[in-house]
């Protein structure tokens, strides 16, 4: 077995992941196309050709062990991660997914902001590659019928989707200073799905159908037998988005995943529209928390996906970090820059992901004054790096402009996502050039146009949303940030030129 260990390695290099994800995208824009037609018979055929497809199953597995970012999550099995012969043997069980049987979930308390706890429910490896499996199917169908304005969980769609929507109710031009916002919150969500409502709206299979429900019978409660559907797993977002699309037709709102905001405007009903709510989410087992819904004047504020969003009195829209959000990130950076257990160096590596991170996501907001601009942080980091005896005046300058990258940001300037617009449309070039336009800096010169035109450096593709995207430096060093050095490159394709590098090495 040990000897086999390089063969499969090599192998599992060597197949053409090019090709597959060709295969997979074909059927997977025939499926959406045929349910835009209204095709249901059409529909499910092409499903069962996803479910048998050698491609898809390789792809999924890929997915689940080597790109997600949970991927050394174990299940009560205990196995975290498989070497490229097990994966192989994967590729074998997933011979007929109808007969698939679900192991046990691994149930993981996660405590909440309230001191609450949330249960995490994380299935075995191979059952997180069939459901990948079943997503594959799945996703396109209903990313047919999807409502334009959700987007949690949602391929091509983000959280900036969501804050620009925002910014489009409640500007000045549509009256956002005389409007009120219900701040909808939803009594576990996941906990409560009917499993009724989510088989009933379910576009697949009965073989697929079938499957499914195992999987949602395996992370019920026992008090709740017939509601439940077990945060971990790979589909459990997708369905809750069938689950809970249709809402958003209730009235004028905004929906991400669980998070929801309706706008009223002055003559609106606030309990009829609730009333509303409440009966929509009754039929399907879910009620709505009373403690955390609230109706707001949008002159007084209200927080969403971590963004505050206020209406000033002449009128102005004005986006910021949330008050928890900005704590919360302070806190993470504060226990880096005070720990002993690193030196100046290690405590630049680890605070340059977090803050260009928390930059980017809020780079869409008003950023400017010395709260926000991180101008107090950056100097007391400044300072315990000056303590260092190695570390002089301008060095500890250098590392903290590298512990802090800067961001540009442009308030209310993102672009929202065309309303009828898919991933699986097959509008490979719009998508493309939108995920381009997506980045910045060194990022966003080399995918252009006149450069790398949109595509990966390495396969030649070009990037769909979902797609992590990262910078190859061709010599290795990774302080030489020349363009002539860096090339822009699929997660995946990335990995497999470090693994050949190791290889020869």
């Amino acid at each position: 077995m040990v000897r086999l260990a390089p063969l499969g390695n090599e192998l599992w290099q060597r197949l053409p992941w090019k090709k597959f994800r060709k295969n997979l995208f074909r059927l997977q824009r025939r499926i959406y196309k045929a349910v835009r037609e209204g095709d249901t018979a059409k529909v499910k055929n092409l499903q069962k050709l996803i479910l048998k497809s050698t491609s898809a199953k390789l792809l999924a597995i890929r997915q689940i062990t080597q790109l997600n970012k949970g991927k050394k999550t174990a299940g009560v099995d205990g196995i975290k991660s498989l070497n490229f012969i097990q994966r192989f043997q994967i590729l074998f069980q997933l011979i007929d997914v109808r007969k698939w049987e679900p192991q046990e979930l691994l149930r993981t308390p996660i405590p909440k902001r309230n001191g609450k706890v949330r249960i995490l429910s994380v299935p075995t490896i191979t059952d997180r590659i069939w459901q990948c499996l079943i997503k594959f199917a799945l996703e396109p169908a209903h990313e047919a019928t999807f409502h334009a304005h959700s987007y949690g969980f949602r391929t091509g769609r983000s959280a900036h989707d969501a804050q620009k929507k925002v910014f489009h109710n409640l500007r000045s031009n549509s009256g956002g200073i005389n409007k009120r916002v219900i701040e909808l919150d939803i009594k576990k969500c996941f906990d409560r799905i009917s499993h009724k409502s989510i088989m009933t709206q379910l576009i697949a299979p009965s073989g697929i159908k079938q499957g499914i429900f195992r999987s949602l019978k395996a992370g019920v409660f026992p008090e709740f037998p017939e509601q439940g559907c077990p945060q971990g797993g790979i589909f459990s977002p997708l369905l809750a988005n069938i689950a809970l699309n249709g809402i958003e037709e209730l009235h004028t709102s905004i929906r991400y995943a669980d998070d929801m905001v309706l706008f009223l405007k002055p003559e609106d009903d606030a309990e009829e529209i609730l009333q509303k709510v409440k009966n929509f989410l009754t039929e399907r087992g879910m009620e709505i928390s009373d403690e955390k819904t609230k109706i707001t004047p949008a002159t007084n504020g209200f927080n969403f996906l971590g963004w505050h969003f206020k209406v000033q009195s002449n009128g102005k829209f004005r986006c910021t970090p949330s008050e928890e959000n900005y704590k919360d990130f302070i806190k993470k950076v504060k226990n880096i820059i005070n720990s002993s257990n690193y030196g100046a160096e290690v405590k630049t590596q680890k605070l340059a992901p977090i803050v260009r991170g928390w930059r980017n996501y809020h780079k869409y907001c008003k950023m400017d004054g010395s709260r926000f601009s991180l101008w107090f942080i950056q100097k007391r980091a400044e300072t315990i790096f000056r303590k260092q005896k190695t570390v002089n005046r301008h060095r500890s300058v250098g590392l903290v402009n590298k512990a802090f990258p800067a961001v540009p940001y442009s308030e209310n300037k993102f672009v929202n996502v065309k309303q009828d617009k898919s991933p699986y449309d097959g509008d490979i070039v719009y998508w493309a050039k939108r995920n381009s336009k997506l980045y910045d800096g060194k990022t966003a010169s080399l995918l252009g146009e006149k450069k790398q035109n949109h595509t990966c450096a390495a396969c030649g593709m070009k990037f769909l949303p979902g797609e992590d995207i990262h910078l190859h430096h061709k010599d290795g060093n990774h302080n030489n940030w020349k363009g002539a050095n860096l090339e822009v490159i699929h997660q995946s394709c990335h990995q497999f030129r470090h693994m050949k590098q190791k290889s020869t090495d």
